[in-house]
Order: C-alpha cells, then structure tokens, then sequence
C-alpha cells in the first residue's frame, strides 16, 4: 500500500487524478489499479474507490470509472 497526498478542487478531481496516475503505473505488477482510492485528509477511514471492480461474468473484473455510464467493461475506454 502506498500513500500519495495531493492536493484536488473535490471528489471528482481526486478520483480523475488518482485513475491516471494508477494507469500510468498500471505497467508494473505490483500495481493493483483496482483498489485505488482516494480520501479526505481529515477523512481518512472513508475511502472512495476510483475504478468500478464489479465482477464480470468471465471472472474478470470491471476497469472503468466508478460512475461509468453504461455497462461493465475488462477494458478501459478509448
């Protein structure tokens, strides 16, 4: 687990920040995109997760955004 503080106008600008920054080192294994969330300094036990995750039926998980309009994908959209 790593902690990164940064600095985000709100909720949406946090978690648009986070996504890229987890897919821009989404090439390394250790990284586990899906679990990215982010928090209020002063909120630190409440966690908003940043990718969807939903389980897929082909047992893969869901890699778009958490409030992704439409259905669940394995791919990220273009």
């Amino acid at each position: 687990m790593a902690h990164l503080p940064f600095t985000a106008a709100d909720l949406p600008a946090a978690r648009q920040f986070a996504g890229t920054l987890a897919r821009s080192v989404s090439f390394l294994s250790e990284v586990d995109a899906a679990g990215v969330t982010v928090s209020f300094e002063d909120e630190q036990g409440v966690r908003h997760r940043v990718f969807c995750d939903l389980p897929l039926p082909d047992r893969r998980r869901c890699v778009r955004r958490v409030d992704h309009g439409g259905p669940c994908s394995a791919r990220p959209p273009r």
